[in-house]
């Protein structure tokens, strides 16, 4: 038992450790009161059990930290102790960060992490485009990984409109300036009208390569989307989406990061990730940390250094051979065949059912085409991952469902398929994003029909009579009592719970 002197002691202890923190704790009576006269502040709403709020917080409070001598201000909302605060705002999930500007909010569309909170946080404070003086340029310059600046003899000169309106669409993205010092346009060596970009990796400052006289802003947008992607680069859940987003495909390298040669497996990468930087984008990622993300790439063994190529937009893997050594030669073969379509996609596939003892049908990637693509039946499918509880709600619905149509199988397949366990082929116009999703394909057509409706037994099976080609009447023996067609609006069916409407998305990275 502790002795009472040292409580005293203790909680002064506490309470100084608390006074440090630069974060603001807020509760309702001082809510409007502290955020509202403020230009700029980044509010989140946590709850103190939250496993991805503990991991935020020590980078919520270094950019707190940092961003205090910029006087832009990081506060935080205990949801268990304010629940009716956080419920007026909105907040369903934790931790939720809202961008407050004079008490206007936002989402906050940031990275997690403390320089990404920080860069995020100093563009929001900056007007679109900043001017740049003799005073502010070399500071402007590395004030962010990536800076556009327009140098121009006057502030209406063309491109300076279509820099602006390229720079609003994406202030959120890159940091942008504007000069027309003569002093800093002559130390830079630049002739107007010009554009630069300044980075941190890479090469370190790029003109805009083409004659400017004519841009629009899509040619910026192409230009700085392209710029943006280091040559490669560590890949992780903090810049996936930079990837993901930029359309390309991404040729992943598996390391350990902990192996001595892995700084010399990615020089050696390098060039080969120069020679198609047009075409495909390259990483090096953690096998370690990563390792579920490999296998749902399709590498089977945990052997490393390992290379893959994806498509991102049709979610198609291409395994380089785990039993050959990666070599920059390997590798350039590898991506030269995938860029001219000679390469055939690995399809992870779990195996054929020796039966199907279920009314559900349980589908595989290696029977899809078969199954899914029969012009003679509608096909009802449930896109699912066992570990979404989502779906586990679902499954007695879904059971419902496939016994009502039990006595027309011949006609109305119901089925489901674990998408994380197997992989859709090519011949498919959609990729699975979220679980459960739920897919029909009339009878006779190639067309996908998403169910976006409840999830009841009445709602599912309104769904099916509505969009089925095919008869739901099931054909039953003369000296049958039972009449009633199997598919028919006067039967009444046993009402199962609804689950939760929303998706539940999972990331790989």
């Amino acid at each position: 038992m502790r002795p009472l002197s040292l409580l005293p002691l203790a909680l002064a202890l506490f309470a100084s450790a608390s006074d440090t923190s630069d974060v603001l704790s807020l509760v309702a009576s001082d809510f409007e009161q502290k955020v509202n006269p403020e230009p700029l502040v980044l509010v989140e709403f946590f709850a103190p059990w939250c496993g991805h709020c503990k991991a935020l917080a020590p980078h919520y409070e270094e950019a707190a930290t940092a961003l205090k001598e910029k006087n832009i201000k990081l506060a935080k909302v205990d949801c268990v102790d304010q629940a009716e605060l956080c419920q007026a705002w909105g907040v369903q999930g934790y931790p939720t960060l809202k961008v407050f500007k004079n008490g206007t909010p936002s989402d906050y569309a940031g990275p997690r992490k403390a320089d990404g909170i920080i860069s995020y946080m100093v563009k929001q404070s900056l007007p679109a485009v900043s001017e740049v003086t003799k005073a502010n340029v070399e500071e402007f310059k590395k004030a962010d990984k990536f800076v556009a600046i327009a140098y121009l003899s006057s502030p209406t000169e063309a491109p300076a409109a279509v820099f602006s309106a390229a720079a609003e669409k994406h202030r959120e993205d890159y940091l942008f300036g504007l000069t027309t010092d003569p002093e800093v346009i002559a130390a830079d060596e630049i002739s107007t009208p010009s554009v630069v970009v300044y980075r941190s990796f890479d090469a370190p400052k790029v003109p805009f390569p083409y004659p400017i006289s004519e841009v629009e802003v899509k040619d910026f947008e192409e230009w700085f989307q392209d710029l943006a992607v280091p040559i490669i680069d560590e890949v992780s859940s903090e810049n996936y989406q930079v990837y993901a987003q930029s359309g390309k495909p991404l040729a992943y390298l598996f390391l350990d990061p902990s192996d001595s040669k892995k700084d010399e497996y990615i020089n050696a990468m390098k060039p080969v990730a120069e020679e198609f930087k047009s075409k495909v984008n390259f990483v090096w990622i953690d096998a370690i940390k990563f390792g579920d993300h490999a296998k749902a790439l399709n590498l089977q063994e945990i052997k490393w250094p390992s290379f893959v190529v994806q498509d991102l937009t049709k979610q198609l893997k291409y395994p380089f051979d785990q039993s050959k050594e990666i070599t920059p030669a390997a590798a350039t073969e590898w991506v030269s065949a995938f860029i001219k379509g000679e390469l055939e996609p690995e399809l992870k596939s779990q195996p054929i059912p020796e039966s199907q003892d279920e009314p559900v049908f349980n589908l595989v990637g290696k029977q899809f085409d078969e199954v899914v693509f029969d012009d003679a039946k509608d096909v009802f499918v449930e896109f699912y991952a066992t570990w979404c509880g989502h779906c586990k709600r679902l499954k007695p619905t879904w059971d419902t469902l496939a016994e009502k149509y039990s006595a027309v199988k011949d006609r109305v397949t119901i089925a489901k398929m674990e998408a994380t366990e197997n992989d859709l082929p090519a011949s498919v116009p959609f990729r699975i994003t979220g679980f459960p999703t739920l897919k029909f394909k009339p009878a006779g057509s190639r067309e996908f029909l998403d169910y976006e409706g409840d999830r009841s037994l009445e709602s599912l099976v309104a769904f099916v009579e509505e969009n089925a080609k095919n008869s739901l009447e099931a054909v039953l023996p003369q000296d049958s009592d039972a009449q009633a067609p199997i598919g028919g609006g006067n039967e009444s069916a046993p009402e199962a719970p609804a689950a939760e409407a929303s998706a539940e998305a999972h990331d790989e990275l």
